[in-house]
């Protein structure tokens, strides 16, 4: 597939995105947010069948491929990656967009509209867990705790003197138990993982995700309270929301998808034969279920 046409945007909060944009001017605008280890073409297939009637932009989030890689855990908690997408909206003029996340990008969309629901006309999730459900089913659900526990390799600063030396790819492999076939992409999307993993400042960008992120994965067998988010009173998401489901997802369990009618006021969920990464794995069954959801 081609590339998308890309452009640096400046931001506000300090950092400089490798932006793709697609699709007339004037057209009704989406924004999406591409999760771990990936870049914005995550999304390349919706955004190819979309892009003649939607203006659908798609950055690097910070930390990953092309875009800026601050150093420091500081650099990426949740505030400053809310805060990259308010400040890409406003270099691009945009003032309120259907905003798509998948894994990590699914989990910032969550929380952005949960934040600015001003700005969020819709939100499309992939394969991304609430993030009050994800917690609770880390506390209740022994199956998630154990499928989240690679969360305590990435914090492991133990680990980092193995990426540096090996690189990222060789380390992902090691966690994970698969090689680079496990990932089932063509070469030359491979290819582009490896490079993108392999530049200055990559690793520790994208792992600096889940260092700054207050999500709590205890060992197995290790006591934990519940989680004190899990007794909050938390209002539900006024937008329309899609939740798109690869339940093959092997670090995801169904539980996730539980309970999700108490955040969200107008939900639809479709259910998709696909694993974690369900925007490629199934491309045409996610456009259309996005196209459907748009209309």
């Amino acid at each position: 597939m081609r590339e998308l046409n890309q452009q640096p945007v400046d931001l506000s909060t300090g950092v400089t995105l490798n932006v793709a944009i697609e699709g007339p001017e004037d057209g009704e605008l989406i924004i999406f947010l591409h999760g771990f280890p990936e870049s914005h073409r995550t999304w390349r297939h919706q955004i190819g069948a979309l892009k003649d009637r939607y203006r659908c932009i798609a950055p690097d989030q910070r930390g990953f491929a092309k875009s800026e890689k601050p150093e420091g855990v500081e650099n990426y908690t949740v505030d400053k990656l809310f805060a990259d997408i308010d400040a890409l909206a406003d270099a691009l003029g945009i003032d309120r967009f259907t905003l798509a996340g998948h894994d990590w990008g699914g989990g910032i969309a969550w929380g952005y509209a949960m934040m600015r629901p001003d700005r969020v006309a819709r939100l499309i999730i992939a394969n991304a867990p609430h993030p009050v459900v994800f917690q609770r089913e880390i506390w209740a659900n022994p199956a998630q705790r154990e499928s989240s526990q690679y969360f305590r390799d990435f914090r492991d600063r133990s680990n980092d003197a193995e990426i540096e030396a090996n690189g990222l790819a060789s380390f992902l492999m090691r966690v994970f138990g698969a090689g680079e076939e496990g990932l089932n992409l063509p070469p030359d999307e491979l290819a582009r993982y490896l490079e993108d993993w392999e530049r200055p400042g990559a690793a520790f960008g994208m792992l600096n995700w889940y260092r700054a992120s207050q999500v709590e994965v205890p060992a197995m067998g290790e006591e934990m309270a519940r989680p004190v988010m899990l007794d909050m009173d938390w209002p539900k998401l006024p937008m329309p929301v899609l939740v798109t489901w690869g339940v093959d997802d092997m670090a995801l369990t169904p539980g996730n998808l539980e309970g999700l009618e108490d955040f969200v006021g107008d939900l639809t969920i479709r259910k998709i034969d696909a694993g974690h990464f369900v925007p490629w794995e199934a491309p045409e069954e996610v456009t259309a279920a996005i196209e459907e959801f748009l209309a």
